[in-house]
This record gives C-alpha cells, sequence and structure tokens, in this order.
C-alpha cells in the first residue's frame, strides 16, 4: 500500500475504540488488507463527528465473514450481493465491503466485480472525498485527490461528472448535500453544469431516496445557499412540480439560527401542497400529518401574551412552535419578534382543565346529556380568565351550565 505520512491530527478515539481494533485486527489490517473508508475518513479530515465506521477490504464476502466469526464476532450477510457484510462488536456496528469495480449500471443499481486494487475500488465512487482510505495508524490513501478537496472543503466528482450521474442518479442530490454539509469553496462549475444537464433524470428516483436526500440536505449549514443553486439549475422543478417558497426558507433559515429543522424547511419550502408533496416523497403518516398542519397553522405575530396563551393551549408546544416559525418566515418577520413566541413555548407549563367528564357525572348529570357541550363551554371560561380560576370554580360552573341545561 502507498500511504501517505502519519498524520498526528488524525488520531480521534474512534480509531482505538476496542470493537473498532478487533475487527480490524480479525481482517489483518496491520498487513494492509483492510482499511477505513468513506465517512469516517472524510468527516475525521473535516473534524467533525462521525456516525459509523466503514471498512474497505481485500478479503471476498464470504472469507471476511469467517475471519470476524472466528474473532468471535457476528458476522451478518447485509448485501452479499455487492461484496458487504456487517460486523456486530460490543454491540457495534461495522460495514465491511469488498473491493470491487462497477461491470454495469442503469443510474439505480450497479452489476459490480470484485479486484484487489484499491485504486479502482476509489475510481467507482461518487466525489472525491468519499474516496479516501485510513489505516490504523491515521495514514491516507489517496488516489483521487480528495485529501486536499477535504482540507479545502471542496466537492468534486470523480471522473467525468455526467457519467458518475448516470451511473447513479442519486449523485444529483448528494452532490448538492455534500456542497450543504461540508463545502467551503464555491460550488463546482462542472459538477453543477452535469447536474443540471441531467436534472430530468431524477424523476426516475423513488420518493423515499429523494426524501432521504432532501431532508438530509436542508438540515445542513450551508442548505440556503444550495437551494438556491438548486433553483437556478431547475434541479427543483423535476422533484416538487410546484412553486417553491425559495426567500421565506431563507428567513427561516435566519430565523432557526443553530437548531435547523428539515422537514420545517420541506414545508416552507413547498407549502401550498403539503399532501402532494408527502406522497411524492412517500412520508410517513406522522410526517404528512405536520406537514399538513404547518400548512395551515398560523400565528396571529402582532398577539398579546394572553391571546398568545390561548393558542399555544390549544395546539400544543410543537404545534405553535412550527406554526410560529412558519408564520414568521411567510410575513417577514424578525427574530426580535418571534422570540418571547418561542421562550412561552418552551417555558410554559401548559395547564389542564381542572375538571373532567367524570366530575360532571358526580354532580348529578346523566350519561344520556350534554357532557362534552357542557365541558366545551367550561373550558371556554376557564380559557377567558386565563387559565385562572381554581377547580372548585370550574366545578361550580359546571353545576350551574348542567341545572341551566335542564332548564331548558
Amino acid at each position: 500500500m502507498n500511504a501517505g505520512m502519519v498524520d498526528k491530527a488524525l488520531a480521534p478515539a474512534w480509531r482505538n475504540d476496542p470493537a473498532t481494533r478487533k475487527v480490524m485486527t480479525a481482517l489483518d489490517a496491520e498487513a494492509g488488507k483492510a482499511l477505513f473508508v468513506g465517512g469516517c475518513v472524510r468527516n475525521t479530515l473535516f473534524g467533525i463527528p462521525i456516525t459509523d465506521v466503514d471498512i474497505a477490504t481485500l478479503h471476498p464476502p464470504k472469507e471476511t465473514m469467517r475471519l470476524i466469526e472466528a474473532a468471535g464476532m457476528t458476522a451478518k450477510a447485509t448485501g452479499l450481493t455487492h461484496g458487504t457484510i456487517t460486523a456486530i462488536a460490543n454491540q457495534k456496528l461495522f460495514e465491511i465491503t469488498t473491493l470491487r469495480r462497477d461491470v454495469e449500471t442503469d443510474g439505480r443499481r450497479a452489476v459490480v466485480a470484485y479486484t484487489q486494487d484499491w485504486a479502482e475500488d476509489a475510481a467507482r465512487r461518487d466525489f472525491t472525498i468519499n474516496a479516501l482510505f485510513m489505516d490504523l495508524d491515521g495514514r491516507i490513501l489517496d488516489t483521487v485527490g480528495g485529501e486536499r478537496d477535504a482540507r479545502e472543503g471542496r466537492i468534486r466528482f470523480i471522473g467525468e461528472p455526467a457519467e458518475r450521474i448516470r451511473q447513479d442518479v442519486l449523485r444529483i442530490l448528494r452532490f448538492f448535500r455534500f456542497q450543504a454539509q461540508y463545502g467551503r469553496k464555491p460550488i463546482d462549475a462542472e459538477g453543477f453544469r452535469a447536474c443540471s444537464t441531467n436534472s430530468g433524470l431524477l424523476k426516475t428516483l423513488s420518493g423515499s431516496r429523494i426524501q432521504k436526500e432532501i431532508l438530509k440536505l436542508l438540515a445542513a449549514p450551508g442548505a440556503g445557499l444550495v437551494v438556491d443553486s438548486m433553483a437556478e439549475s431547475r434541479i427543483l422543478a423535476p422533484l416538487f412540480g410546484t412553486p417553491l417558497q425559495i426567500d421565506a426558507l431563507r428567513r427561516l433559515i435566519a430565523l432557526e439560527g443553530k437548531t435547523p429543522d428539515p422537514l420545517r424547511r420541506l414545508s416552507i419550502l413547498t407549502i401550498d401542497l403539503p399532501q402532494m408533496i408527502a406522497q411524492r416523497l412517500q412520508m410517513s403518516n406522522a410526517q404528512r400529518k405536520r406537514l399538513t398542519q404547518m400548512a395551515v397553522d398560523r400565528i396571529d405575530l402582532n398577539a398579546d401574551m394572553r391571546a398568545l396563551r390561548e393558542r399555544l393551549y390549544r395546539l400544543g408546544a410543537d404545534r405553535f412552535t412550527d406554526a410560529v416559525f412558519v408564520s414568521a418566515a411567510l410575513n417577514g418577520t424578525k427574530y426580535k419578534k418571534t422570540s418571547p413566541m418561542l421562550q412561552l413555548a418552551r417555558e410554559w407549563t401548559i395547564p389542564r382543565l381542572p375538571v373532567k367528564g367524570s366530575d360532571l357525572l358526580h354532580l348529578g348529570l346523566s350519561p344520556g346529556e350534554p357532557l362534552g357541550l357542557i365541558l366545551d363551554q367550561i373550558e371556554t371560561r376557564w380559557i377567558a380568565a386565563d387559565f385562572q380560576e381554581t377547580r372548585e370554580t370550574c366545578l361550580a360552573w359546571a353545576a350551574e351550565l348542567i341545572q341551566k341545561e335542564r332548564g331548558k
């Protein structure tokens, strides 16, 4: 293996984790038969936390499984047709993939063959920053110029961008998502042109794959600028097919600051057609419900605190918070005005109505009488009193209302 020099800055704790060491030892990493690859290497260079550890190996998949099991760990054939197995050590998961090269691709999936050539494996990957290998000592193996790109924050396709996109159309979205997450340089012009030219291919992707990438993109630090670029390159039209609220998204991003909510950002971007977007992106029932609520819930940004407490009581803290952000973003309201509202949602303990149906029954209300109507009337009075009246007062209202109902 022709690797670079050891970089003392690349000594993260994850590489010395006992489970990680155990897996690498089983794969004979000391002899150069296994290297870390992909996100864990990329994120180490960017100085951000890693979420998982991927490993590339010279061993064929079945041999990889045998070695892992012989070392007392569990091996699962999670992607055997593509050379991938998952090792489980100390309850941690490690995805291990045999070096491979593409034989045939159709824009969604690839037929692969195994190889013993690290450079050949790197050449089939999407972006230079994702094609870096690292050994246990922190040496980087870089055959595509990815280390420099990572250190400079540059997102580039490996090889010819249009060819890479034709191999897997999802790479269009990944290009923009990685730019939003890691980019510190202007967006790569060649990659941008290829994504724009081939944007029509996005309609061949499943909604679930689009959803995953879009939500990751919208949660990224550079989401605002990148969505602008996507709109300019007509990437968004094949995805959503609806007029988009780009300016409102910019305002929402500014309001949210360091607490991005990708589903809320998607909602503001596509505010007019939540059901269509939910169906297009194959969203869960919970996601669909929240999108629909954000499309209709609004807050009067000039309301006094008493009125805001009533709105918060009726919506609940999460819906109220969404409604504040969405209303402010659509109306161009500054954070200074929304801050007290958001603080109210965080700090005010939403009270419970001090009486319930069983209390009315104890007062002599019969099951056939309008219990729900009387509870609603009590609640209306209680809210009008700014939630201050006691249980005793509410019970007195109940007795009064029951008597009135019987007198009709």
